[in-house]
């Protein structure tokens, strides 16, 4: 029997896990169950990326609940690693608030608290911890660590977490908090292996996909970030409207009738990508669309990107790097072109070739701004830190 570390990453209708060896970290399935409760697909592949066989899920049936999934999940693992012992479980959890800036073994208290913090994440709070619930009732020996994706950001300065609201409401805690902060940090790392000259100078970080983001680095360090209060905040994504002038907000109740429950649909569920194509909030499908209005959605994506790098560079006071990441930041040459395009003016030079070949630097060798595609592991990153606080490295 060998120990084993399991991670999961419960988002609002998929339960996404990896299994590593205890011992060195090393990956042996990665995957996930989307569609609960409305189409369940099970996939999986092993450490090096080639696909293992699973059982078909049949409808809906059986797996509504994320608690469904990780049974399924856990019978999976059994099965496909007979010998392999769960030594303790790591977990995503997209809100820490004030108090949760490092990783925990979670107690019964850190629920409770951290329940308090679904309203500001909604999409996602909720199913990370009941994933945490539903890993303690099946392995209740093991420690269960979560892993805060706002704990990155904690150190920014006051200028770059405060908004112009009365101070009482910013020290009980309504204030920019930063998400992502798990891709981040393992991004950040891996720069640091790659191009250690960039990373200890002014980086931006595009974490691009269904959520998307934007974070600016100093040595390592994010100083500002583009979500903000919520995941709502900053670029536009999948379903989601990004930033937003709040008085649309008053408009909405007052002139349209909308209630908290209608607008927080009409901004997580109903917006981005989605809502302005009215097609889809898969940037593949707008990609291959001929629809004009498909287009449209995608050239308000890149302009907000742009806007929002442009902005990062300033509060930086300058730029030396820029990293793509994210399945839209990994995977799209063409959003990635349209948007170093219009970055000359801050020493930005895309090499085309590099690009459409998805070579990890895609900058020229002339740009004053190197640019660089860095897949990232936010599995791997919540391993880390299960294994360091389980005493299992």
């Amino acid at each position: 029997m060998t120990d084993h570390i399991l991670t999961i990453n419960a988002g609002s209708s998929s339960l996404k896990f990896a299994l590593f060896t205890a011992g060195g970290l090393a990956c042996r399935a990665i995957g996930q169950i989307e569609g609960l409760g409305i189409d369940p697909r099970f996939t999986v592949k092993d450490g090096a990326g080639e696909g293992i066989a699973t059982s078909p899920l049949i409808g809906d049936r059986f797996v509504k609940t994320h608690a469904d999934a990780l049974r399924i999940i856990i019978h999976f693992v059994g099965e496909q690693f007979p010998q392999a012992v769960m030594a303790a479980v790591g977990h995503r959890v997209v809100h820490g608030g004030l108090h949760y800036t490092t990783p925990i073994i979670v107690g019964d208290d850190d629920l409770a608290a951290l329940s308090n913090l679904n309203a500001l994440a909604p999409l996602h709070q909720p199913h990370n911890l009941a994933g945490i619930k539903a890993a303690q009732g099946i392995f209740p020996g093991a420690p269960q660590i979560a892993c805060f994706d706002t704990a990155f950001h904690r150190a920014h300065p006051f200028v770059a977490d405060a908004f112009a609201l009365p101070r009482a409401l910013y020290d009980e805690g309504v204030r920019r908090y930063g998400f992502h902060g798990l891709s981040y940090e393992y991004v950040t790392g891996k720069l640091r292996e790659i191009a250690p000259q960039q990373a200890k100078g002014r980086v931006i970080l595009c974490h691009l996909g269904s959520g998307a983001s934007i974070c600016a680095l100093r040595d390592g360090r994010s100083l500002a970030s583009t979500m903000g209060f919520s995941p709502l905040d900053g670029l536009p994504m999948g379903t989601r409207s990004g930033q937003l002038d709040p008085g649309v907000l008053l408009y909405l109740m007052d002139q349209k009738g909308m209630d908290a429950r209608t607008i927080s649909d009409l901004l997580y569920r109903q917006s981005g990508l989605k809502g302005l194509s009215g097609i889809s909030s898969d940037l593949r499908v707008l990609e291959a669309s001929e629809n004009p209005h498909a287009r449209q959605a995608i050239d308000y994506f890149v302009y907000r990107a742009r806007h929002e790098i442009g902005g990062l560079t300033m509060a930086l006071g300058g730029l030396d790097a820029i990293v793509f990441c994210g399945g839209i930041g990994e995977n799209s040459r063409a959003v990635r072109a349209q948007i170093l395009k219009a970055m000359q003016w801050i020493g930005v030079e895309l090499d085309d070739d590099r690009n459409k070949a998805n070579q990890q630097v895609i900058s020229s060798n002339r740009s004053k701004v190197k640019v660089f595609v860095i897949p990232t592991n936010e599995e791997l990153m919540i391993a880390r830190h299960t294994a360091r606080l389980a005493g299992l490295m």
